[in-house]
């Protein structure tokens, strides 16, 4: 593994990519309610951040021996409370301007404070009918610590002061479980306007009554706050317990993780915010992060308004499978590549409640990942096993924060009759493939599956994902021997085409590398060309330093961390990269290599395109399962690599990395030719045949 190698932070990258997303925001050609849910989308992004990232950070910070990494681990601590504070900042100006950008358009947010009297009148019967029953508060000024805490909820705190002039303060978990976020209230005077108030506000403009038969109140006010928890699973080594009952318990105990956040309302009073920090024991490698007066604005992702004028258009899914065909003859005809959310991903449920009802079909073998919530992919594994079919599912119980739902799928499966496997001991599954097994002509064909996303059929609608099906019996003896593996790991599988994670997928990137420096060198043409979600390994950087550096044009486009440090003379020359952040998310990996010729031309050389579930991550390359599929097909690494100019050219939503990672717009816009790739694609594809 390459060592000490110049090298941006991976943290402070992440939070270079929230601000493309807050970015968003603040960009008033964004229909004003995806704005909105953008803003649901960059608190969300930075929950999750500081549960994971800032938790790891945050504990080597306190475990590590040594003074010179335990301080390194304080000061990146204190730069990403720095950076985290600067982008709040911004968060509560971006809020404020789109809840007034909102208001423009006749839709507004109120508070308690801006209720006529006949919405006041709504508010209150709605309190008392709805919300009132479902409120525990809790006092905390009479208690060594606080109650146990959900990191998923939003919490008051709240200053009560009594008639005698003493004061109280109390603790109460905002019901979003239960009850909608934005409550609809009766409009004021335009009929056509609508108007919400959140949930908060509905229980500020009632908190007394919360109280009334308890305590005799002269004042009562209420300020938000929220914690994060580490979310880290610590799973051990229990011989007799099954990995079920291992996660299960351990899902437990990360209710009870320590805080690592606190966010609350800037305008809380001393008083009370200094006894929340007392009583969560929280200690001096915590961050604290001043905010306005709402928090959990996750909730704006789902904003109910709905207007098509103030909402990106959606697209019709580009038909697949022809509504009469049969999908393996169809199949056999060549193989096909797909790229949602632009075609159809009903192709892939087609696919396995096809084979569920085949007589000819003997076997499905499948890894889930993350699936959706009435997953029709469920349901067709379990028809399969009605209809006898022998079925295989790897349900990885490790997929951070969905750990729950794949608990309940794995036994939802298991009660079918479908074998159902937890992975292999010390990796996590995350590739995506279906491999079916079909009795054809007294022999069995493979019919295969290779993606870059998950089996869910909601998040197939946003996040932009290739899928190459194929009839392909090479490749299908590839994803078969997938399986093998994660059965029998201790085996050693040889394969015809792909490379696989742990074994093969680090050291064959590293020599498509090599052998773009050996062409430079050479004098020859070179080039690499990627496209992912993360680059951080050390190894792959220093050789994408050494390709630069050797004359190999580099063009890498990253959705979201990246430790390359960008356009570093004399360090990542010939290295330009850019992120794109628009209304879908660039989900896809992809790794093309010029491979000693010139597109389009004589020299021999024939492009090397390979998509894969694998970023650029060592858990990717050395501690997960992960397939790295090749494209056989000309016309495929034609169309992938189309794609990848277009959003090469994205001159409306790239951002430029540079050695600052300050997210720079593409410089020189030319009005007379806008590209905006997620747009530019989908017209590209409605020209192509699957």
């Amino acid at each position: 593994m390459a060592k000490d190698i110049p090298l941006f932070p991976k943290e402070i990258s992440w939070l270079s990519f929230n601000a493309r997303v807050l970015q968003e925001v603040e960009d008033e050609s964004v229909p004003v309610i995806e704005r909105v849910r953008f803003l649901g989308i960059f608190s969300n992004n930075l929950d999750e951040f500081y549960r994971v990232r800032v938790a790891d950070v945050r504990r080597l910070a306190t475990f590590t021996k040594g003074s010179k990494k335990k301080e390194s681990f304080s000061e990146l601590l204190g730069n990403i409370n720095e950076k985290v504070l600067r982008l709040q900042a911004r968060f509560g100006n971006a809020y404020t301007k789109a809840l007034k950008d909102l208001g423009r358009n006749n839709i507004h947010v109120i508070n308690e404070r801006q209720l006529t009297d006949n919405q006041r009148a709504y508010v209150e019967e709605y309190f008392h009918r709805e919300v009132l029953p479902e409120l525990e508060p809790f006092f905390i000024d009479d208690r060594d610590t606080m109650p146990l805490l959900n990191e998923a909820s939003i919490y008051f705190g709240i200053y009560l002061e009594l008639e005698d002039g003493s004061l109280r303060f109390a603790g109460l978990e905002l019901p979003t479980d239960i009850l909608p976020r934005f409550v609809a209230i009766p409009h004021r005077e335009k009929r056509h306007e609508k108007v919400y108030i959140v949930l908060d506000n509905v229980i500020r403009a009632c908190l007394v009554d919360v109280f009334r038969f308890v305590l005799p109140i002269e004042k009562a006010a209420a300020y938000t706050f929220k914690i994060s928890r580490d979310a880290e699973l610590e799973l051990g080594e229990h011989v007799t317990q099954n990995i079920v009952d291992r996660v299960a318990k351990s899902l437990k105990k990360r209710k009870q993780a320590e805080p690592v956040r606190l966010v609350y309302d800037s305008t809380m009073p001393e008083v009370l915010l200094q006894m929340i920090k007392k009583k969560l024991k929280m200690g001096r490698y915590d961050s604290y992060t001043p905010g306005g007066r709402y928090h959990n604005s996750k909730d704006f992702m789902s904003f109910p308004a709905d207007s098509k004028q103030h909402t990106y258009r959606k697209i019709a899914p580009l038909p697949t499978l022809p509504d009469s065909a049969n999908i393996f003859d169809w199949l056999r005809e060549r193989d096909r590549l797909c790229y949602y959310p632009y075609h159809d991903f009903r192709v892939i449920t087609k696919l396995l409640a096809s084979a569920a009802i085949d007589p000819k079909v003997r076997e499905i073998r499948i890894n889930l990942y993350r699936v959706a919530q009435n997953s029709r992919v469920v349901a067709a594994l379990v028809n399969a096993v009605r209809n006898q079919k022998q079925v295989t599912a790897v349900v990885e119980l490790q997929a951070r924060f969905d750990e729950q739902a794949n608990i309940h799928w794995s036994n939802e499966l298991s009660d079918a009759g479908v074998e159902v496997i937890y992975g292999v001991p010390g990796l996590k599954v995350h590739c995506k493939l279906i491999s079916i097994l079909r009795e054809e002509g007294g022999r069995n064909r493979y019919y295969t599956h290779f993606g870059t996303g998950n089996f869910n059929e909601s998040t197939a609608r946003f996040y932009c994902d290739f899928s190459l099906l194929t009839s392909d019996d090479k490749l299908g003896e590839d994803a078969y021997r997938v399986f093998d593996f994660i059965k029998q790991p201790h085996l050693q599988v040889d394969y015809n085409h792909i490379w696989m994670s742990p074994h093969s997928n680090r050291p064959n990137i590293l020599a498509c590398i090599d052998r773009e420096i050996a062409a430079a060198t050479a004098g020859d043409p070179a080039e690499i060309f990627i496209k992912c979600n993360n680059l951080v390994d050390s190894e792959v950087i220093e050789r994408l330093y050494r390709a630069g550096a050797a004359g190999v044009r580099v063009r890498i486009i990253v959705r979201s961390m990246c430790a390359l440090l960008c356009e570093t003379k004399g360090l990542s020359d010939n290295i330009q990269v850019i992120s794109l952040v628009d209304k879908y998310l660039e989900h896809a990996r992809v790794y093309a290599f010029l491979n000693g010729g010139e597109p389009g031309g004589d020299k021999g050389g024939e492009e090397q395109v390979y998509l894969s579930s694998a970023d650029l991550m060592t858990r990717n390359l050395d501690h997960r399962v992960e397939v790295t599929f090749p494209l056989l097909s000309a016309v495929h690494r034609k169309t992938v690599l189309d794609i990848l100019e277009l959003q090469w050219q994205d001159n409306q939503k790239a951002r430029i990395l540079d050695a600052d990672q300050s997210n720079g717009r593409i410089a020189n816009r030319d009005s007379k030719r806008n590209v905006r790739s997620q747009d530019a694609i989908y017209r590209y594809l409605k020209k192509l045949e699957v």
